[in-house]
C-alpha cells in the first residue's frame, strides 16, 4: 500500500546503517523516481553509505581515474565528474518533484548547497560556494578544500542522486583520482578539520536544516 503524496506534509526519511552497494541504490532511486512521476509515492531523502568505490558522472573523463586505482568504478547518470564514495561519508540522495517547488534546476542545486552550508554551520565550519566549482568548500591553511560533492539528475522535474558530505572517510582514496576534475584543490572532512562527531548527529542536523521537507 502506497502513501499518498498529495499531503504536502508527507516526506519519507530513509536511513541505512549497512553499506549499500551502488547498483542497488541506483535501482531503488530509479523506481522511486518513476513512482514520483506517476504521483504514487512521497518525496524522499535517503541517508546512506556506500562501500569504497568511484563514480563517473555524465561529464567524467576516464583519464581522471589513475591506473593505480584499485576500487570499482561505476558510470552513472548524475551530473558532474569523478568522485569517491566510501564509509565515513554521508550520502544524501534526494528524490522530490520540483513541480511542487519550482521548475528551476540551478535554484535546486543552489538550495542543496545551502543545505550543506547550514548543516556545517552547526559544527562551527564555514562552508562556501565557489564560482564555477560545484560543491562546498572550506578554507584550510589558507587554501580551498572540498568537503562536499554534488551531483544530481532531474527527469521530468523529478530529482535523484544528491550530495556526499565527508565526515570521516579515508581521504587517501582521493589520491587515485582527480576529484571532480580539479587537480589543484584538496579534499577534507570534518574529522580532518578536527571535528569529532557521529553519523547520527550529522543526520539529525541534516534533517533539521533540510529546505525541502517539513520540520523533522
Amino acid at each position: 500500500m502506497r502513501t499518498s503524496p498529495k499531503n504536502s506534509n508527507i516526506f519519507e526519511w530513509k536511513s541505512q546503517e549497512e553499506l549499500i552497494p551502488y547498483p542497488k541504490a541506483i535501482k531503488w532511486m530509479e523506481n522511486r523516481v518513476q513512482d514520483l512521476q506517476k504521483g504514487e509515492a512521497p518525496p524522499c531523502a535517503w541517508f546512506l553509505e556506500h562501500p569504497p568505490l568511484y563514480t563517473l558522472g555524465s561529464r567524467g573523463k576516464d583519464e581522471d581515474i589513475f591506473s593505480s586505482a584499485k576500487l570499482p568504478v561505476f558510470k552513472t547518470g548524475r551530473g558532474g565528474q569523478v568522485t569517491y564514495h566510501g564509509p565515513g561519508q554521508r550520502i544524501v540522495y534526494l528524490m522530490i518533484d520540483l513541480k511542487n517547488h519550482y521548475e528551476d534546476i540551478r535554484r535546486y542545486v543552489y538550495e542543496l548547497e545551502g543545505w550543506i552550508i547550514d548543516a556545517l554551520h552547526h559544527f562551527g565550519v564555514k562552508g562556501e560556494r565557489r564560482e564555477g566549482r560545484v560543491g562546498i568548500w572550506v578554507q584550510k591553511a589558507g587554501k580551498d578544500f572540498k568537503i562536499a560533492a554534488l551531483g544530481v539528475r532531474v527527469q521530468k522535474w523529478v530529482t535523484s542522486h544528491g550530495f556526499a558530505l565527508n565526515i570521516n572517510p579515508d581521504l587517501k582514496a582521493y589520491d587515485d583520482i582527480i576529484p571532480c576534475g580539479l587537480s589543484q584543490y584538496g579534499v577534507t572532512s570534518l574529522q580532518d578539520l578536527g571535528i569529532v562527531t557521529s553519523m547520527e548527529e550529522v543526520d539529525a542536523i541534516l534533517r533539521q536544516t533540510c529546505p525541502f521537507a517539513p520540520c523533522a
